[in-house]
């Protein structure tokens, strides 16, 4: 499940590693290719809450195999796209596919491993996104100046094709414990998730740090270029990149926090305003100090988003078979909205300058944190007693 994370993050970068590629060949501009970007999104978007529900139905692992199925299939039909057009359906249908692989593999993760010991492995889950995304911002460049933009793109799905082939045949069937006979029954079971207070409150209360997190990715490269251009567009990219990378390490680190915090929402507010003031450096600091302020960030965004994905998996309303849905409702709405924040960070650069932009990432990061008082307070004591690895019956490998 780790390695289809990888290869699954891959084909979330990859495609922004060709961009210049694209262009040329398919004789489109930047704004054309930002719709190329923003279809994949909505794909992701829109489709978290039903691929949560068909969790239920089905199981997470039929719906996760079929996910990385459909994005496999979706990657390699970019490849020989003639058209952008094509290009754009395909990405949206990639989209839909990598919704229906991440909340339910994390639904997976949370049942094959006990109270107590799951936080680490979601953590390295999470963390597995940003090494997969740093190999395909390299290796889907390298594949592209040596191949061009349809290699790059289509040996993303065929290795997707392939992690789901592995994970059906590695993975367990389901135990069967997901089969609701009707509709309503369905619905009764997803209702009470999205009903759910401390779902909502903790998907709004970060959705300002998830969408100021995806603006360095998307425009640290422009804003070296345009206010430092003493920086180099290399040391831009290699900036870009540590903030990926710090990600990896965080992810294990908040994992294994959220398993032994007192409050985890005391943890995630602490660390989401250290992101914030982040932000509030950038624009004032120089080279070394925006380094060290960008690699921190990266630090801070794996480790936040790690006990944001545990805590689904202990709350009242979205425990055991609700898991997915809840954790997808979470990831849709950061990412409808979180998008738009992006889009809003870049319109504020040409009236008001860059700082101002970053300090609006800054504030929007800190502005909606009052909402985790709203979310269910989780510790590591439960009515059962305190968190301990135990002894249980986890499904058997092939």
């Amino acid at each position: 499940m780790l390695v289809a994370r990888l290869v699954y993050a891959y084909n979330w970068y990859n495609i922004g590693a060709v961009l210049p590629l694209l262009a040329v060949d398919l004789s489109v501009g930047t704004a054309q290719l930002g719709i190329v970007l923003g279809v994949f999104l909505v794909g992701v978007g829109i489709f978290q809450i039903p691929a949560g529900f068909a969790s239920i139905r089905w199981g997470p692992r039929r719906v996760a195999i079929l996910g990385l199925g459909v994005m496999g299939v979706a990657g390699i039909a970019s490849a020989f796209s003639p058209d952008l057009f094509i290009l754009a359906i395909s990405r949206f249908v990639a989209g839909v596919g990598a919704a229906l692989f991440f909340a339910p593999a994390l639904a997976l993760i949370s049942r094959y491993f006990p109270p107590g010991e799951r936080g680490p492995v979601i953590g390295l889950y999470n963390g597995a996104f940003s090494i997969g995304g740093a190999i395909g911002l390299f290796g889907g460049a390298a594949a592209g100046a040596l191949e061009g933009w349809r290699f790059a793109l289509g040996v993303g799905g065929v290795l997707l094709v392939l992690a789901g082939a592995c994970m059906a045949w590695i993975i367990p069937p389901d135990s069967g414990l997901y089969k609701p006979s009707t509709l309503t029954e369905l619905w009764r079971r997803g209702a009470g998730v999205l009903r759910s207070r401390s779902i909502w409150a903790l998907a709004f209360a970060l959705t300002g740090f998830w969408g100021a997190v995806y603006v360095v990715a998307q425009y640290l490269v422009q804003y070296a270029y345009e206010g430092h251009p003493g920086w180099g567009t290399s040391v831009a990219a290699a900036l870009a990149a540590g903030v990926v990378f710090a990600a990896f390490p965080g992810g294990p680190v908040g994992g294994w926090l959220g398993e032994r915090s007192a409050d985890r929402r005391k943890v995630v507010a602490l660390f989401s305003v250290l992101t914030g003031a982040m932000f509030f450096l950038i624009p004032v600091g120089p080279l070394v100090i925006v380094g060290v302020a960008l690699i921190l960030l990266g630090f801070f965004n794996g480790l936040v988003f790690s006990i944001q994905y545990l805590m689904p998996s202990y709350f009242t309303d979205t425990r055991d078979e609700g898991i997915a849905l809840g954790i997808g409702f979470l990831n849709s709405v950061q990412v409808l909205v979180g998008s738009g924040i992006a889009i809003g960070f870049g319109y504020l650069t040409g009236p008001f300058g860059w700082t101002a932009a970053w300090i609006f990432a800054g504030a929007i990061t800190l502005a909606l944190l009052p909402l985790l008082l709203l979310v269910e307070r989780q510790t590591a004591e439960r009515e059962d007693g305190p968190y301990r690895p135990t002894a249980v019956s986890r499904p058997r490998l092939r």
